[in-house]
């Protein structure tokens, strides 16, 4: 396989990521159980968020907002300062989180780092996934750095302009069929799935992939073999 530049998704690709917001949205069941059942409750987060998408985008900070609307609803507006109090704090714990890699990302790194020009591609707050890339300390195998606002084929489109490459020439690589292979397929390019064992329901499809340019791994490490 003859490409130019391999990019990487970040959150639970290259380090675990959806698990702490499990266990956000665990804790903010908790405060609010004597509302609501924890299915029902998920079910308002989620729809706040999708609804919340064109305005805040993505990351732990809209994720917040789209808690503390879900607080309002379920209390009919009589949650207290307290209440609120205790939400942004279960964000900022999220902002806090230590990075931990997943098995053989930088082995795999190291591998390609000098053969192609790696690049991250991710969604998210910009402040907190330059943090996390930061505080992982593999940021120096990267030739560059892009934290999407989405992943649509546009925004790829875009990106693959900054890096004046064709479609064909990239490889992406990720965990979300619809984030990180569809768009890049369509596009033309070649899109790698490597499996998380938990993903977001807004992350999901519900429909099997074929398509000439897509490849379905089960480790990180088995893009060596590929590339």
């Amino acid at each position: 396989m003859t490409k130019k530049i391999i990019a990487f998704d970040a959150d639970d690709t290259l380090w675990h990521n959806e698990p702490y917001f499990d266990e956000a949205q665990e804790r903010f069941c908790a405060l609010f159980q004597d509302f609501a059942s924890s299915q029902e409750i998920l079910g308002m987060i989620l729809n706040h968020q999708v609804k919340n998408l064109p305005l805040y985008g993505f990351g732990i900070k809209a994720f917040t907002l789209s808690m503390i609307e879900t607080a309002l609803k379920i209390t009919q507006n009589n949650i207290t300062g307290t209440g609120i109090e205790k939400i942004i704090a279960i964000g900022k714990d999220l902002l806090e989180k230590p990075v931990e890699l997943l098995p053989n990302v930088e082995e795999v790194l190291q591998e390609l780092h000098g053969k192609y020009k790696l690049v991250v591609a991710t969604k998210g707050d910009l402040k907190d996934q330059h943090r996390k890339l930061h505080d992982s300390k593999i940021g120096g195998y990267f030739h560059h750095i892009e934290v999407l606002s989405d992943k649509t084929e546009l925004d790829y489109t875009k990106m693959l302009n900054r890096l004046e490459c064709e479609p064909e020439n990239l490889v992406m690589i990720g965990n979300s069929l619809k984030s990180d292979v569809l768009p890049i397929l369509n596009l033309g390019g070649v899109g790698i799935h490597i499996p998380y064992h938990t993903t977001w329901e807004y992350e999901k499809i519900d429909f099997e992939i074929e398509h000439e340019n897509f490849i379905a791994l089960t480790n990180i490490k088995e893009v060596i073999g590929i590339l």
